[in-house]
Order: C-alpha cells, then sequence, then structure tokens
C-alpha cells in the first residue's frame, strides 16, 4: 500500500465529545467517523484492524470446533416474547413493524435465533454436541452511547451457541470456549482478568467475565490482592459485619449503652437519605432504606443501609425471581400507608410478598429509618427488636453493592475499573425449554439441550488495545492487529535516490509477506514522522539523504524511544525478522 492512495484523514483534534483516550485517538488517527450518536463509519485503517480482530476470532473458534454461520440481524417478536426477553430488554432494543403490522427486532444478540434453529434439527442425542456461531452487527438503544466504540447502538459481536446432552458435555463446551477466549485476547495484545460474573438477562447458571482494567472502563472489578477471589461489580460477594454492640455504625464495638425506645420525629418534605442526615444531624451509615420492589403479582420490601445501594441482581436471587423494579407511587404508599421517601420495616409485614434485609443492616446497633407515616421519621430503631430479622416472609442475605471497606472469605476487597471484552455463560436449559430445542436421548426419552452462551465484543477489543497502549503522540499498536504491520518513511521523497531506496525496501517486504504501508507523500518528514506515531505503525523504517549516504536506513519500533541504523541492503531481512519476534510474543 502507498499511502499517496490510502484514504487515511488524520487530524490534529478530536471533537470535545470524545471523552476518552481510545475515541479521541480512533478519530484522530483515521479509524473511524461519527454518523450520528453511537454509529461510527469504520475507515479503511480501522477496518483493517478489525479485520485482523476478526480473523484471530475466527481461527480459535473453528480450532475449538465451532462452526460458523450468519443469521438475520432482524428477528422476529414472537420469538422473543416466548422467553419473555421483549420484556427484559425493555427500551434497549430496537422494534420495527412491517407493512403487515408483524414486529421484529434488531437483534441485540441471538440466543432465540440460534435456539429455534436448533429446536428445527437436532432430534437426536448422537447430533450432539453443536457448538455454532457468527460474527455480525448488533444493535442495542443504548440511553447514552459514549465512549466511541465501547458503548455504541450498532457493534460488532462474535457470539455461540453450544447445545449439549448433559450437563458434562456442558463444562466440557464452556471449558473450550473460556480457553480459546484466553488465546484469542493473549494474541490480540490484551492484559485481561477473569472475573465472575452475573448472568443478568442472559439467565443460566454461572458465568465469567473477561475484562481489561483501565482506568476510562465502565465496569468494576472487585478481588482480592492475593487473587484467590474475583467478580465483577454485580456479582461480588460481601461478608457479613459482625453485630454493633451500642450506638455505632454496623461492627464497630463501643462500650454498650441502654438504647431507648423508638421515638417518632417530624420530619416534613424530608424525604431522601442527603435530606434527612441533615435534618437529623446524622450519617447515612446510620440509616436504613427501605425501598419497595415489584415482584411478579406482589411487592417486596428490600433494606440497605443508608450509605449502601441495592443490587438488584442479588435481591432477585434472594427472593427467587428473575426480574425485580421499583414499585411505583400507588404501590409504595398502599403498602406503607405514606408518601415515597418515609418508608421504614416497622409493621409493614402482611402488606409485602416477602422482606429481605441486608446482612449489614442485621448488624446495626440502632438506626433511623422512614415511619411509614408522611413527614416523619423513627429514631432508636433497633433490627431485631422493633423489626424482625427471622419468619416466613423475611430474609436476611447479601443484597447489596460492594463497597471499598468490604471483605470477602475474611480478605479486603479491592476495587478498578475495566473494559469487558468478552463473557461466557452456562444457560442450561432456560431457551431449549421454551423455544423447543429437545433431543431423545439413547432411552428414546425427550429432552431439553443444555446450551451455552459465549459472546466477544470485537469492536471493544479494538477500543481496549488502544486505552491500554497509547502516549503523547498516538496509538501503540500490538502487532497482530495494527492496521499496517511496517510503515517506511521516505523522508526525501523528491530526491530519485532516497526514493527508489525506499522504493526496494518496500517491494522486498512485500515479496516476503510483510503488511506495509510506503508514505510516499510529497510532504516534510516531520510531518511523516507524526503521523506514523499518531496512527501507531509497531515498526517504522526511515530513508533519508544523511543516513544512506552511508549506506544505512533507520528501524525504530513504535513502543521503545530509540531507532537503530542498519544497512539499507539487510534492512528488509531485520524488518522480517522484527515482524516474527514481536508475534511470537503474542502467541499461546
Amino acid at each position: 500500500m502507498r499511502y499517496s492512495r490510502m484514504f487515511i484523514p488524520t487530524v490534529k483534534e478530536a471533537p470535545a465529545d470524545a471523552e476518552i483516550t481510545s475515541h479521541r485517538l480512533m478519530i484522530r488517527a483515521g479509524l473511524i467517523r461519527k454518523v450520528a450518536s453511537g454509529t461510527y463509519t469504520y475507515l479503511p485503517l480501522g477496518w483493517r484492524s478489525l479485520l485482523k480482530i476478526i480473523a484471530i476470532v475466527r481461527e480459535e473458534m473453528n480450532k475449538a470446533g465451532a462452526q460458523e454461520i450468519l443469521v438475520p440481524s432482524m428477528q422476529p417478536l414472537e420469538l422473543w416474547d416466548k422467553t419473555g426477553r421483549s420484556t427484559d430488554y425493555g427500551p434497549t432494543m430496537f422494534r420495527l413493524e412491517d407493512r403487515h403490522g408483524k414486529g421484529s427486532v434488531l437483534g441485540p444478540t441471538a440466543e432465540e435465533i440460534f435456539t429455534t434453529l436448533a429446536a428445527g434439527e437436532i432430534k437426536s442425542y448422537k447430533q450432539l454436541p453443536v457448538n455454532l456461531y457468527q460474527i455480525s452487527p448488533k444493535f442495542r438503544d443504548e440511553f447514552r452511547p459514549r465512549f466511541g466504540p465501547i458503548r455504541s447502538r450498532e457493534f460488532i459481536m462474535k457470539d455461540a451457541y453450544s447445545f449439549d446432552a448433559d450437563a458434562q458435555g456442558l463444562d466440557k463446551s464452556y471449558r473450550a470456549m473460556y480457553d480459546a477466549y484466553c488465546r484469542i485476547f493473549k494474541r490480540c495484545g490484551l492484559e485481561y482478568v477473569i472475573v465472575q460474573a452475573e448472568v443478568g438477562e442472559m439467565g443460566g447458571s454461572g458465568s465469567h467475565q473477561f475484562t481489561v482494567p483501565c482506568e476510562s472502563g465502565e465496569d468494576t472489578i472487585v478481588y482480592t490482592e492475593d487473587g484467590s477471589y474475583a467478580a465483577n461489580l454485580e456479582r461480588a460477594a460481601v461478608d457479613p459485619l459482625p453485630k454493633g454492640n451500642g450506638r455505632c455504625l454496623a461492627g464497630t464495638p463501643v462500650v454498650p449503652v441502654e438504647i431507648p425506645p423508638m421515638q417518632e420525629v417530624h420530619t416534613p418534605n424530608v424525604g431522601s437519605i442527603e435530606a434527612v442526615c441533615a435534618f437529623l444531624k446524622t450519617q447515612p451509615k446510620d440509616m436504613i432504606k427501605t425501598l419497595i420492589y415489584a415482584a411478579g403479582d406482589g411487592a417486596v420490601a428490600a433494606l440497605v443501609r443508608g450509605d449502601h445501594e441495592i443490587n438488584n441482581e442479588k435481591l432477585s436471587q434472594a427472593i427467587g425471581t428473575k426480574h425485580v423494579e421499583l414499585a411505583d407511587q400507588p404501590t409504595i404508599e398502599k403498602v406503607t400507608g405514606a408518601k415515597v421517601g418515609f418508608a421504614g420495616p416497622m409493621g409493614i409485614g402482611d402488606n409485602v410478598s416477602k422482606m429481605v434485609i441486608d446482612h449489614a443492616v442485621a448488624a446495626m446497633a440502632v438506626s433511623i429509618t422512614g415511619a411509614n407515616k408522611t413527614d416523619y421519621h423513627t429514631k432508636n430503631v433497633v433490627p431485631g427488636r422493633d423489626f424482625p430479622l427471622q419468619g416466613q416472609n423475611i430474609a436476611v442475605a447479601d443484597i447489596r453493592y460492594a463497597v471499598k471497606g468490604d471483605t470477602y472469605n475474611g480478605k479486603k476487597l479491592l476495587f478498578k475499573k475495566g473494559i469487558e471484552v468478552g463473557q461466557v455463560f452456562k444457560l442450561g436449559t432456560k431457551y431449549s425449554e421454551k423455544l423447543g430445542a429437545k433431543f431423545l436421548d439413547e432411552n428414546g426419552t425427550e429432552k431439553p439441550c443444555l446450551m451455552g452462551c459465549y459472546g466477544i465484543g470485537i469492536n471493544r477489543i479494538l477500543a481496549s488495545a488502544i486505552e491500554l497502549s497509547n502516549d503523547d503522540n498516538g496509538i501503540i499498536w500490538p502487532i497482530t492487529i495494527a492496521p499496517v504491520e511496517v510503515i517506511i518513511t521516505c523522508a526525501n521523497q523528491e530526491d530519485d535516490r532516497v526514493a527508489d531506496a525506499a522504493e526496494n525496501v518496500y517491494q522486498q517486504l512485500l515479496a516476503a509477506g510483510i503488511d506495509v504501508l510506503l508514505d510516499d507523500r510529497p510532504i516534510h518528514g516531520g510531518a511523516k514522522f507524526k503521523d506514523a506515531d499518531l496512527i501507531g505503525i509497531p515498526i517504522r523504517i526511515t530513508v533519508g539523504k544523511k543516513s544512506l549516504a552511508e549506506g544505512k536506513v533507520e528501524i525504530k519500533l513504535r513502543a521503545e524511544s530509540q531507532s537503530r541504523r542498519v544497512p539499507a541492503e539487510s534492512a528488509a531481512n531485520k524488518v522480517v525478522e522484527l515482524v516474527n519476534s514481536l508475534k511470537q510474543k503474542l502467541q499461546v
């Protein structure tokens, strides 16, 4: 490729809405251009990198025994209605209707389509196991698209689906994909961690998330310093706090004191935790939040400390349902007898199907909470004395997000940000039972297939690689996914001798199978160097008058500050060695 014939529109400044490094550099280096909120055009260099990522993913998926197919992005809404996920995804899912009034969705994922395919084709255990995958666009109507390709409305995903006859087979398929993911991310040059994850609306019995640690990530990784435990924030478990024994923050021992009876306090128009704390001169850690949720046909009361936040996934598990959401105002007022903001746990047990109390609340010695009376709160509330911690419809459980200071198995929990690039799920029979993906076993008994699901964000790999490796001058690509492996910078294009020498090295590298770009533009050498660094091409060969007068050219690795001079006649061979060496470091 010759730079003079390539479409590489580099720019000095990125637009103001490019919030993170990868987004800014992808625009400045001419990899992408924004079309609308959350949608992007990939220009030649960006698309070349995506194709290299796709090639690595495809090679490892095929090696692991998966078979590639392609299913429609536009899917019948009725399939999503059958699984209930048309409700689960809610407004995140793009919906459309054809001229006949038939509903469709733009697939955010493809469990329904793959399972329906399996239902029509798999009849016997002799056909199992099967693992099918695709690499295709997906669509999600993100409320706030941000960070460029990291959270966009249209993106490219590799999604695979395995079908097995039994749990042992599912475990084997799951492990094969797990191992393939490790190879994929290493070959793409990513530093990643694997954490336990919640299954969310995907459903199933277990999941692991592959996350690239970086400060611009939207996910939070929770882990112990010794590496014995790691999970994403949605999954991270915490140890129960020890019971408090005084007027104190739960778990902080003080000299025991006698706690007086509950006392109602008039708090006019003061409903939020912050407002109550300011009014009563207290702190969120000394308050109890009582939140009313809609779950099925009933209501659920969930209690957490004022400085904690409820984790809906944990709450769902605690009450044995797949989906919970905050109740509407009429339901809250019916349950509590008060306006929103004044709910408390005392006396509402008969109005809810279940009350779930977080461990940290159960450990509190004394607290302040809503009085179930508009404009009133209650002081001196003692869990276990003033409201029960045991009973037929009462559970004490971990239902909150982990925070700094928490422990797990007695070990301090640490937190860092990251970008999710892949996730694997054990789906079990959630989809196969609803969509009829069944088979006859060796005894002629009909059984549902056990499924696994495995996703990789192709665009996110691209962005994550840039987030991990860049400097003030631009991108520093891993060689395996760089849009180009080598750039030849002809510093004096108007000098025939220099131009001929650069052309000679270029032709040698082409013959050796190297992905090389010759910068033959009639511009100043300094501008060429800036573009090469901005684009981030791993190896640069500089051919200039001064070095060529000595029979040499310069070779510089983008990741290093120093260049080296080598004889012009051996430059191509040296670069081939460097390319192979850099690739070898990323092999599994």
